[in-house]
């Protein structure tokens, strides 16, 4: 996978501009970047078309975006959804070049309350909300849209409240009729991905 060094300019611009660099820098950590790769390279082996439009709930700071761009999908266009005010900012210089010609939103709001139409639905932060919250936010999300999850067995992480201990429990818990189920090692957890939709009522 190739990363546009212009791309590249921003993401050091949007450390630089930080209030707080060091929780931007977080970002780019391993673990984080290797667990959006893996996101980004298997939804290009599965989807054989150009996506029309994404959204990325609990998009943080913008880096899983900006690598989606980045890949062979052909992205039209991609919503990042964080509760957190300061990651809008952050988020839409990381992806400046997009953001500029309409193709990048960055949005503040509580994912379990956002709506959106996409034909693609992410979530890397399943484990930042409770199984009630996941039941609401799944719940608002299209139909026929593909759902990818991402989670973890990181139960020492004070923000973590819905762990699962492996790839069986975190599928159990998602509640979604799943087409492919994976696990990245990490050296301090696993990461846990799912790929499919909801679940007829």
């Amino acid at each position: 996978m190739k990363v546009d060094i212009q791309d590249v300019l921003f993401w050091m611009d949007a450390i630089r501009n930080s209030d707080d660099k060091y929780r931007t820098l977080e970002s780019f950590w391993k673990g984080q970047v290797n667990s959006k790769i893996w996101l980004t390279q298997s939804l290009e082996a599965l989807v054989l078309h150009n996506t029309n439009n994404i959204a990325i709930y609990g998009g943080w700071n913008g880096v899983l975006a900006s690598l989606l761009f980045n890949s062979k999908l052909g992205v039209q266009h991609i919503t990042s959804i964080d509760i957190d005010p300061t990651c809008e900012e952050i988020a839409n210089t990381v992806n400046k070049r997009q953001e500029m010609v309409g193709k990048f939103t960055a949005v503040t709001a509580d994912m379990c309350n956002y709506t959106t139409e996409a034909d693609i639905v992410i979530n890397t932060s399943c484990e930042h909300i409770t199984q009630e919250q996941y039941e609401q936010w799944l719940s608002n999300q299209p139909d026929d849209a593909l759902i990818v999850l991402q989670g973890n067995d990181y139960f020492d992480h004070d923000e973590h409240v819905r762990c699962a201990v492996d790839v069986s429990d975190f599928s159990r818990m998602s509640n979604i009729t799943s087409l492919w189920a994976g696990v990245l090692p990490l050296p301090k957890y696993n990461r846990f991905m799912l790929f499919g939709y909801k679940r007829e009522s």
